[in-house]
């Protein structure tokens, strides 16, 4: 598989952090979940053949996208197809960072995936001609990031709404393993419910469950930094102390327990093979 990323410059890389591309996929499985981050996430198809979202990880029933969609934040898991010599590319957001883009709150987005005409229009199977277009991979990339520029409508320094979330999403960053999302309202000078709501709109998550996916997002971590794992140590250094909430959680975001979880990651991170996969 040829795979590779692209760093936006500024304005962009305020709301985007990479751009990626991949082609020529082959793999050993047919199903994948696709872990929460907190983030949105743009997925362009670079060739015909439709991908498949399944509805439950045992269930046979599922939605077709076939040219390019948009991924909300989710709470959970996604159950994805996998297709050999498959061809993508897209745009992973920072979190909270698909609201300069959208034109309306994030969290009317939230937990869904929608074909990419329903939020900016017709105009986007046109810029995804030029994509399939373009000969390699760095050119693919300035296609893309004229397009997100284009589509950038980013807030003004004198947002307050703006400059209170990005202050409370730096702090829910260094410390997710124990939020004060009280205090952090306290200390923005609004209540508690106004800053849940103005999170909500910009990120598409209330603060309290963003927070849970990023501490599972540092076990993700832990487990990829370590060369042995003991599941306690982890537990503890990522701020759970009940181990029965750990598994609970772990499980909740990916749909496995921690140790079938080692059976079945990959190499690439985000992704899991599917459990029925064995």
């Amino acid at each position: 598989m040829n795979f590779c990323r692209h760093v936006p410059g500024p304005p962009l890389s305020a709301f985007v952090e990479w751009l990626w591309y991949y082609d020529d996929l082959f793999m050993d499985h047919d199903r994948e979940h696709v872990l929460p981050d907190g983030t949105f996430e743009l997925v362009i198809n670079l060739e015909e053949r439709p991908r498949k979202l399944f509805t439950s990880e045992e269930a046979q029933g599922y939605r077709t996208f076939r040219r390019a969609w948009l991924s909300g934040a989710h709470s959970s898991y996604l159950v994805i197809d996998v297709l050999n010599g498959a061809s993508m590319m897209g745009a992973h957001f920072r979190p909270g960072g698909i609201a300069a883009l959208l034109g309306f709150p994030s969290d009317q987005l939230a937990a869904q995936v929608v074909e990419l005409d329903d939020v900016w229009g017709l105009e986007a199977w046109a810029w995804r001609d030029r994509l399939m277009e373009a000969p390699e991979p760095k050119a693919k990339f300035k296609v893309l990031e004229t397009w997100l520029l284009e589509r950038l409508n980013a807030p003004e320094r004198s947002d307050i709404s703006a400059r209170r979330v990005a202050s409370a999403l730096r702090q829910f960053n260094d410390q997710p393993e124990f939020p004060d999302i009280r205090g952090t309202a306290e200390g923005l000078n609004i209540s508690h419910k106004h800053l849940i709501q103005e999170f909500r709109k910009t990120t598409g998550l209330a603060p309290k469950l963003y927070c849970r996916i990023q501490r599972f997002q540092r076990v993700l971590a832990e487990i990829n930094r370590r060369k042995q794992i003991e599941w306690a140590s982890i537990a503890v250094s990522c701020g759970y102390f009940d181990q029965a909430h750990f598994i609970r959680d772990f499980t909740a975001f990916s749909g496995l327990n921690p140790s079938a979880y080692i059976r079945h990651r990959l190499d690439y991170p985000g992704f899991i093979r599917a459990a029925e996969e064995g």
